[in-house]
């Protein structure tokens, strides 16, 4: 599959750059990058890197600044956060000086800059509605560490807060958005990856048609959708019924490297009542836009047999009468596919309150496809590290530097990549049923010798 932008071209965000924030930050506008949706070493198949330190060092070897804690639901973790965090601007949090000064000495000087956490959690809700079992995610954004407090102590009446940092709890979603209204009206109340098959408001398995079948009568209080990393927000376009809301990104990250992955850019003051605000209205003067996958990589786009190795598009799967035609079980139909079904609009619709939005493939997995390698080995590590070193953060590198840097650096490949990347010139060969897809920007003739005058002339 040949991926073309939906947007026209790139646009980078103004002001955004690598550096420590003014003194007076929590009164002035910036410019930064929020992924609010990670999980901690509490959660299940998380790495055990996930605490403070490996974030607020991942944090800026990645460009964010604002991240969510996740989890704040877990005990332990929660005290975890206590202990480590002390307050910052109003409604976030930072990490403590003595356990920062030790993490920023393993981070380059070129990526070096604040690093502010957010309270976050994702719970889990299982339960009957319709004569079906429905299995939604949903994502609150919390204020304080007080408003945490109250809140766990009503959710630990509901269920066993303690087994999984992402706790499985047998309340309805509307019940579980009611609770939040009443206990902190502060709080941001955000649908979890809301096209994932198994676990999401629209999940194929599990989900509604709706945002109405499911919240009923609270649907209003519902202001903002986070779209997973298998769709983007131009599938999420083609519903009108969701044009009153604003669509968000987040990386729901298990491990520290995957960080940023997927996130917003915000200009607003740095502080939880601001950075809701620009969730909640869209505005485009202070939500500039989202960074997205590109969402064929994504584990669910199309649909599929991952046991049968059968990766088939919606129509095939009609076709096949939702059917492996390998084996004959029935295929977990992906997010396109749901999309597609739900839709009332062509692709390429956009509607008035549409953002920006930018496709990246993570720098890793560049360097992995230059060097024939895979993206955790050394050759990759360390090249992911010298090109920090050189140019800055790695949503820097992606978005901001300049090709022709890239190609005096002498990374021609590297600087083909990126071009590609920025104008959505790539192959992806779709995720399904779990299996992340695979994106390809180069090809065997980008790896004949030529001089670099020549490759940045091709550009």
């Amino acid at each position: 599959m040949n991926r073309k932008p939906e947007t026209a071209s790139l646009l980078l965000p103004l002001g955004w750059k690598t550096g420590k924030l003014a003194p007076s930050i929590e009164r002035s506008v910036v410019t930064f990058i929020a992924d609010l949706h990670i999980h901690s070493r509490y959660s299940r198949a998380v790495s055990k890197d996930m605490v403070p330190e490996s974030l607020h060092r991942w944090a800026q070897l990645k460009g964010v600044t604002v991240v969510g804690t996740g989890d704040f639901t877990h005990p332990a973790w929660f005290a975890e956060l206590q202990d480590k965090l002390e307050p910052a601007e109003p409604g976030l949090y930072r990490l403590k000086p003595e356990l920062a000064a030790r993490v920023d000495r393993t981070v380059p000087e070129s990526c070096r800059a604040e690093v502010r956490f957010l309270l976050t959690a994702e719970i889990s809700s299982i339960y009957k509605r319709g004569g079906r079992t429905r299995k939604v995610h949903n994502l609150i954004l919390a204020p304080s560490f007080t408003a945490v407090a109250t809140l766990n102590d009503k959710l630990a009446r509901m269920g066993n807060l303690q087994s999984d940092g992402r706790p499985i709890l047998g309340v309805d979603s509307e019940e579980l958005l009611r609770l939040v209204l009443e206990v902190v009206p502060e709080a941001l109340f955000i649908p979890a990856h809301a096209w994932t098959p198994h676990f999401s408001v629209f999940g194929a398995n599990s989900g509604f048609d709706s945002l109405e079948e499911c919240f009923g009568d609270l649907t209003p209080h519902i202001k903002v959708l986070e779209t997973g990393l298998s769709s983007d927000p131009a599938m999420n376009w083609r519903l009108s019924r969701l044009d009153g809301l604003t669509l968000v990104s987040n990386s729901d990250a298990h491990s520290p490297s995957k960080l940023g992955r997927e996130a917003n850019v915000l200009a607003t003051p740095l502080a939880f009542h601001e950075i809701v605000g620009a969730l909640v209205s869209g505005d485009p003067s202070q939500f500039l836009g989202t960074i997205e996958f590109f969402p064929e990589e994504g584990k669910y786009h199309y649909d599929g047999h991952r046991m049968c190795g059968v990766r088939l598009t919606p129509e095939e799967t009609r076709r096949h009468q939702h059917l492996c035609p390998a084996c004959g079980k029935p295929v977990t139909v992906g997010v396109m596919h749901r999309v597609e079904t739900l839709a009332d609009r062509s692709a390429g619709h956009r509607p008035p309150r549409a953002l920006a939005y930018w496709r990246l493939v993570p720098l890793s997995e560049l360097l992995a496809e230059i060097y024939g390698s895979g993206a955790t080995t050394k050759i990759v590590s360390d090249s992911y590290h010298q090109l920090l070193a050189t140019f800055g953060s790695e949503l820097s590198i992606l978005l901001n530097v300049p090709i022709e840097e890239l190609v005096a650096h002498g990374d021609p490949l590297l600087a083909t990549a990126i071009h590609r990347m920025r104008q959505g010139q790539v192959d992806v060969a779709p995720g399904y049923d779990g299996e992340y897809g695979r994106v390809r920007l180069l090809s065997p003739e980008d790896r004949q010798p030529v001089s670099p005058q020549m490759t940045l002339f091709d550009l």
